[in-house]
């Protein structure tokens, strides 16, 4: 019987700390933050450095456990519903000024990763876009979208010179965002947890939250050990539900997405990569990957209902790998794993409170990194100055996606992209 590969090679390179203890005893604080990942760590450490004081925050398990922990490690702005949907739904000011609220973000991770001196692998060297089809009109399309309306410009890539950088011949066009880069994301979510800790903020893990009541003005938090009284509380769960607010819990699917790491490679990278640079392509379900600093390739993609087993998760990425690098045939696989994305049915974030002092951030949707940076400034703003800018997310509210027949209409969405893609690319030949 084949054994299973590890399930993380970010949780097997994590950064070690000192593990932070579970809530115990009852106590009192202004803001309590639900949830240890990237939307929750933001928050922290928004209002820590804001001043606010007497902030704790709770981690069911350990920090960066959910997708904040398992995902491809890309840093770049905007959000899973694209820029030309956005711009139609909201109109040119409002959609450049919620699409700059990330390009902001991606700045802001660089100076906390520096100023805090996070030690993340940042790799500051762009993203490439690979157009997986030979029709470049959608390269250019978004080129000069992105131009127009979000004064943002991408460089184009001709196929001579991706194929250089890319050594597939699967890929023709493509488009290279410079303002982007790309890091181990578990190892930032640590960083960010230190940071915040060094400024105040109480953390404590393997402390799930049971129960959450409105008391007179407050609100009780009770874990398995301890309690706490507050005046604010943030729900930050992601994919990995709390089970504490059914209206919050229903607005999103949890879907899953699969990654998977390669023994070293050596010399064998050059066989594939000249590029420091990450790298997606033009589908709906789209490759994403990018060489790691001990030659390794980290390989993710699929969308799916289906949080799968790590061999199942293997056998279905070498498969895509080798669609694109043949070259890597009988290359060992030594880690796979799944996380749990959290998408609403508007395919934006999920940024508002109930004006009691109950907060959330959620639903970003595969687009983590700068969307929950830009959300946590939002609600540590909101909390700690009273600045309404979280409004502006006020039209992508908490409709419900009806689980589980939601499943069953995400999946039939995703098949159905799925299968254009796979009918465009047999027409091309």
């Amino acid at each position: 019987m084949k054994s299973s590969p590890p399930a993380s090679y970010y949780r097997a390179t994590a950064t070690p700390y000192t593990a932070y203890a579970p809530l115990q005893g009852r106590a009192h604080a202004r803001v309590a933050v639900i949830g240890g990942g990237f939307a929750g760590l933001n928050t922290a450490l928004g209002l820590a450095e804001r001043g606010a004081r007497d902030v704790v925050l709770l981690e069911r398990e350990q920090i960066g456990f959910g997708a904040s922990g398992r995902n491809g490690g890309f840093v770049f702005a905007g959000y899973s519903l694209g820029e030309q949907s956005l711009l139609d739904q909201r109109g040119g000011q409002r959609a450049q000024a919620l699409f700059k609220l990330t390009t902001e973000a991606v700045d802001r991770i660089r100076q906390r990763v520096a100023g805090y001196g996070i030690a993340c692998d940042v790799v500051d060297e762009g993203v490439i876009w690979a157009n997986w089809f030979r029709d470049p009109a959608v390269l250019r399309q978004r080129q000069q979208l992105l131009a127009e309306h979000y004064d943002v410009q991408w460089q184009w890539v001709p196929q001579s010179e991706l194929r250089e950088r890319i050594r597939s011949e699967r890929y023709h066009d493509g488009l290279y965002e410079r303002d982007a880069l790309h890091l181990h994301p578990l190892n930032y979510a640590i960083g960010l947890a230190a940071a915040a800790s060094g400024q105040g903020v109480r953390i404590h893990e393997h402390s799930g939250v049971r129960s959450l009541a409105r008391e007179g003005l407050q609100w009780r938090v009770r874990t398995a050990q301890g309690e706490l009284l507050v005046d604010h509380v943030v729900l930050a769960c992601g994919g990995y539900l709390a089970g504490l607010q059914k209206p919050i819990d229903r607005a999103i699917l949890p879907i899953a997405t699969y990654v998977m790491v390669t023994e070293p490679l050596g010399a064998r990278m050059d066989d594939c990569l000249h590029t420091r640079a990450a790298i997606y392509d033009s589908r709906f379900a789209f490759d994403y990957y990018r060489a790691l600093p001990d030659t390794r390739l980290l390989w993710g993609g699929r969308i799916s209902i289906r949080d799968r087993s790590p061999n199942a998760v293997q056998r279905l990425l070498t498969k895509d790998m080798l669609r694109v690098f043949p070259q890597l045939h009988g290359v060992k696989i030594d880690y796979a794993w799944s996380g749990l994305m959290s998408y609403a049915r508007h395919q934006m974030p999920q940024i508002g409170s109930d004006g009691n002092g109950l907060w959330w951030a959620q639903a970003f949707g595969g687009h983590g990194l700068a969307p929950t940076c830009a959300a946590g400034e939002l609600l540590a703003s909101a909390i700690a100055d009273n600045d309404d800018r979280w409004k502006q997310f006020a039209d992508y509210g908490l409709g419900s996606t009806h689980r589980p027949f939601g499943y069953l209409a995400a999946q039939a969405s995703y098949s159905w992209q799925q299968g254009r893609d796979w009918l465009k690319t047999r027409l091309e030949g």
